[in-house]
């Protein structure tokens, strides 16, 4: 038996919405740059709604996974098969951008001079770059105190907490039902705010895309339009080429993945943060048959150390600038680029703008190539930073269905009807609960 409820109106769907308020918001910073950049806090305040919600939806969905987990052994060889995927994947995007940079060239011929370049324009994202220091990193993951982690904004603080908090109530036993009971009961108003707050994205992805056009104006993508073009074919190469062997053979088909969470790439194009879109991703992940422990371990340790988009466009524009400064790279020279940069984008969880950023961190490791040249990009890496999102979001979302497989945690059928877009059978006795299933605003899309 299936749902027999009637489509909803075109235009109730969260897609068209966020895409109309997209274009309009490209319409309005083109035409009036001023009024664009004055929306930069509705786009502000919808990222700052999200990642209210972000700590409790990670905590009680990995809580909740690892207390129903009959062997508890299996949470660590969950965690230790997605860091080898994260690993041989993230490396790969960055050989790929490498090797992009010298069979495009995009940098060759622009004969800049450093000299002449703005440095003081990067300095704040140079000084941001010592946050990643390895040290400061591994530190940064075990919070002050245990509720601490909840309350600010680090995903790895909550991931760390969550996953001892879940192993403990494990092995309470019975006497640790009720509290399991309890965080499953919570389960439900939690994503029932997400569905709320999800409302609000067309007016937030409106602020957002309106700002970035108003600031920036799209005369800067001519200026380096080949750097951009190169980065966005790359990372979409990589999507359908890469991720799309990765999901053919894991069964599935990765254009129907990104049909299947058009929604919430709509909602990463127009904010470029792949955060916005994290709870309503460990929502659908979990929809379309990936088993609840595993959407709860994978997405959020994935969103640390799965960036392909972040590690194509690192390699890529680090070439750009030494060819753009006319700055000669050895062999040696790009294999050290690579080994620091395989380090450096492993600690960008939890800083702003942690592309850039990144980039500054692995060019004061690697001197050959000036940090100064990142002012050459600046301008454009805005509109880079929402190809960014997109690819790490799409990488994500497809490591979490081959590491379900990999676990037996995947239910096939339910996959199928969530990419074919069939609905879903009714139980017997539905619950009312507006829980993870919950056809609400997202499950319509």
């Amino acid at each position: 038996m299936y749902d027999a409820a009637a489509p909803l109106p075109f235009y109730r769907h969260l897609y068209v919405q966020v895409l109309a308020a997209i274009v309009l918001g490209v319409l309005l910073g083109h035409f009036e740059p001023a009024w664009g950049e004055a929306m930069k806090p509705l786009g502000d305040a919808f990222i700052k709604l999200v990642k209210m919600i972000i700590a409790p939806v990670i905590f009680l969905t990995i809580v909740n996974g690892i207390a129903g987990m009959p062997q508890l052994h299996r949470v660590g060889r969950v965690f230790l098969k997605a860091m080898a995927y994260f690993l041989f994947f993230s490396t790969l995007a960055l050989v790929v951008g490498l090797v992009v940079a010298h069979v495009v060239q995009p940098g060759a011929g622009m004969h800049a001079n450093v000299a002449d370049l703005d440095q003081g324009a990067v300095r704040d994202y140079v000084n941001k770059s010592h946050e990643l220091s390895l040290t400061g990193f591994v530190l940064d993951v075990i919070p002050r105190t245990l509720l601490g982690a909840l309350v600010g904004d680090n995903i790895l603080q909550v991931l760390f907490v969550a996953v001892l908090f879940g192993i403990a109530l494990a092995q309470c036993g019975e006497r640790g039902r009720p509290v399991v009971a309890l965080l499953d009961t919570l389960t439900a108003p939690v994503f029932r705010l997400v569905h709320l707050l999800m409302r609000a994205a067309p007016v937030g992805a409106f602020g957002a895309i309106a700002f970035t056009i108003g600031k920036y104006g799209l005369d800067v993508l001519t200026n380096l339009a080949w750097l951009v073009g190169s980065f966005y074919l790359t990372s979409l190469l990589f999507v359908l080429v890469v991720l799309g062997a990765v999901a053919r053979i894991a069964g599935f088909s990765v254009l129907k993945l990104i049909r299947y969470l058009k929604a919430e790439l709509l909602l990463v194009l127009g904010t470029s943060s792949s955060e916005s879109a994290l709870p309503s991703l460990m929502e659908k992940m979990e929809r379309a048959g990936c088993g609840r422990s595993v959407v709860g371990l994978v997405v959020p340790t994935g969103y640390s150390f799965n960036l392909d988009g972040t590690n194509i466009y690192m390699t890529l524009a680090a070439l750009f600038i030494a060819q753009a400064t006319d700055t000669p790279l050895t062999l040696g020279n790009q294999i050290a680029l690579l080994l620091v940069a395989m380090l450096s984008s492993k600690g960008a969880a939890g800083v702003t703008g942690a592309g850039f950023v990144t980039l500054a961190a692995t060019l004061a490791v690697v001197p050959d190539v000036p940090v100064a040249g990142m002012a050459l990009i600046l301008g454009v890496d805005r509109f880079m930073s929402e190809c960014r999102s997109l690819t790490n979001f799409i990488g994500n979302a497809v490591a979490t269905v081959v590491v379900a497989r990999w676990e037996g945690e995947l239910d096939r059928d339910a996959l199928a009807r969530a990419l074919d877009a069939r609905p879903r059978p009714i139980a017997a006795a539905p619950d009312t609960a507006a829980g993870p299933g919950d056809p609400g605003v997202l499950a319509a899309d």
